[in-house]
């Protein structure tokens, strides 16, 4: 919920977040009702028998009021999948994506999320429209945003201004990104926006049901799409990354990760660097230097060059005699 807002004036203004910054979401099955002529078996549902989502019993024009006005509707649970439920009723029917269920309990594995799945089955949800697309075949809803008061969202996008500084909750970790509630309405922290340094997944800088600050990026009202990012709260390292490290200096680091090729290791909090395999020694000590390494271990290194502009650090582990 958002709690406060701060104006912040960033060194320089972040170019205008284009159509295809939005294609990692869209790109996923995060909403897994995404294209409607998916095959029945996808769903499954208690008799009557199970079929996929169909645009036919859809009044478009409701689902457009309800999601304009942000409006509360309850609606049976009338099959799900591995990706959420599906509700039906009443000439509206869509999809509640599993992040957006309040009681769905995290870290389960396939077959307990099924089964607490298949148990919503014949109950009824509070929901909202979150996403209403008569082209594509999209009804969109969510219990967590029916928690807020109907309206919430629409006056959360006339309050949210790009430059801010927003406190959430976390509510949902995918391989490309960060879900952040901010009272009623989610945005989206992008895997490139959790750190100036590398980051192998974001479930290693955020955790479920966690408060952050984020700053926001861009509100598109229209698409009800905000983007967010943690990086942007912090000085970037890298713009004085070059005054501060330069070729043949000696300094530590702790590895960060391993990899075929080498090892990462980070400086500073957002300064990561690449150790690669053929900078771990004599070339028959390599193999056995990088299996020796362990995520956490401290290490000297020298820094062979450092490239502000791309980012990029190359490092050498030196060997203790």
């Amino acid at each position: 919920m958002v709690t406060e807002t701060q104006r912040i004036a960033p060194k320089d203004e972040p170019p205008p977040l284009d159509e295809g910054w939005w294609q990692a979401v869209l790109a996923e099955d995060y909403y897994s009702n995404e294209r409607p002529q998916r095959p029945v078996e996808k769903f499954k549902s208690s008799p009557p028998p199970s079929r996929a989502p169909s645009t036919d019993i859809v009044d478009w024009g409701l689902a457009k009021t309800l999601y304009h006005e942000d409006r509360v509707i309850d609606l049976p649970v009338t099959g799900y999948n591995k990706g959420g439920l599906l509700v039906c009723g009443g000439q509206l029917q869509g999809f509640v994506p599993i992040s957006h269920l309040i009681d769905m309990p995290t870290n389960l594995t396939p077959e307990e999320q099924e089964q607490c799945l298949a148990a919503y089955q014949g109950h009824t949800l509070r929901l909202k429209v979150i996403e209403c697309d008569p082209q594509r075949g999209r009804v969109v809803f969510s219990e967590r945003a029916a928690q807020a008061d109907s309206g919430r969202r629409n006056w959360l996008f006339s309050q949210l201004k790009a430059g801010e500084c927003v406190q959430g909750v976390v509510t949902n970790i995918t391989d490309f990104g960060v879900f952040v509630d901010l009272g009623g309405v989610e945005g989206l922290i992008h895997v490139s926006e959790l750190s100036w340094g590398r980051v192998r997944h974001p479930s290693d800088v955020v955790k479920l049901g966690e408060k952050v600050y984020v700053y926001v990026i861009q509100v598109d009202p229209q698409r009800s799409r905000i983007a967010l990012s943690l990086k942007r709260l912090c000085q970037n390292p890298w713009e004085t990354a070059e005054e501060r490290y330069f070729p043949g200096q000696i300094t530590e680091a702790v590895i960060t990760s391993i990899v075929p090729f080498g090892a990462f290791a980070r400086l500073e909090e957002g300064l990561d660097g690449l150790i690669h395999i053929t900078e771990f020694g004599a070339l028959e000590e390599n193999q056995h230097q990088l299996h020796s390494l362990r995520e956490g271990d401290r290490v000297q290194v020298r820094i062979l060059h450092v490239d502000a502009s791309k980012q990029r650090l190359g490092l050498s582990l030196q060997i203790n005699p």
